[in-house]
């Protein structure tokens, strides 16, 4: 049964940027190991191919010859992994334990009963490291239109909306790879965005002139990049294992907490 939160997050996502999140504690607390505990497992919900690669035909989708990237290898790795294909389940709640982190890596618009049921998910205590990228910019095997095409922009306005962020685009930026500096290391970037809050709210914190979001939602948190080639093939074998470790640490960030009331 749709509930009157679903229908506001149906009908009202342009003023749904006027709401905020709590007051956010020191990010500080991120770097003391000791002060976390592991989360159980990992949730991806991603319209990239990070969990199976892009093969036209089901042969292809399922051969062990193909080749991979180093995002599909490092998700694979992981300790309780849970893919995700939706965000509620038929009960409207989202189907991920509060002991795991959710990775949302350009994930396609979400349904009201998602953004419901993920903004109650991290209200609960629930960790989110999310990456929106506003012009996608990884090679896919699929023409534009194609519904196995990657998320080519980004579209979570209800719930940015909702934790108190607005994610924007300079259309007059060059495209083409380049670090942006934030505390765990140099991400990549291409054609990147970057995220506004409301000065007076204090409900989030802002990096590297805004391609960074913090946020304490609730009980929870939610770590926010506003771009997503982080994700893309590496040529060199050491620039795959500085993204591999780019996304442990900030991984390890999110997770701080996990566990505490």
């Amino acid at each position: 049964m749709i509930n009157s939160r679903t229908v506001l997050f149906a009908l009202l996502a342009p003023c749904l940027a006027l709401a905020g999140c709590n007051l956010l504690g020191s990010s500080d607390a991120a770097g003391k190991s000791g002060e976390a505990q592991k989360p159980a497992g990992l949730g991806v919900y991603s319209s990239l191919p990070l969990l199976w690669g892009e093969s036209d035909d089901i042969r292809g989708f399922l051969s062990d010859g193909q080749e991979q990237g180093w995002a599909h290898a490092f998700i694979q790795a992981q300790d309780g992994l849970v893919p995700l294909d939706h965000l509620a389940d038929a009960s409207g709640v989202l189907p991920l334990a509060k002991d795991h982190v959710l990775l949302l890596a350009q994930p396609r618009p979400l349904t009201p009963q998602e953004n419901v049921a993920l903004d109650d998910w991290v209200n609960a205590g629930g960790r989110v490291l999310l990456f929106a990228d506003p012009m996608l910019t990884a090679h896919s095997i699929f023409a534009l239109g194609d519904a196995r095409r990657p998320q080519d922009i980004a579209m979570l306005s209800p719930i940015l909306g909702r934790w108190g962020l607005q994610l924007e685009f300079d259309e007059s930026q060059q495209p083409g790879e380049r670090l942006v500096d934030i505390k765990e290391g140099a991400v990549p970037v291409n054609l990147p965005g970057r995220f506004r809050i409301r000065p007076e709210d204090g409900s989030c914190t802002l990096e590297a002139a805004g391609f960074l979001a913090e946020c304490r939602v609730g009980k929870g948190q939610v770590i926010a990049l506003a771009d997503a080639a982080l994700f893309e093939d590496a040529h060199d074998p050491r620039d795959a294992q500085r993204r591999r470790k780019l996304l442990e640490t900030l991984l390890a960030r999110v997770s701080v907490g996990i566990g505490r009331e």
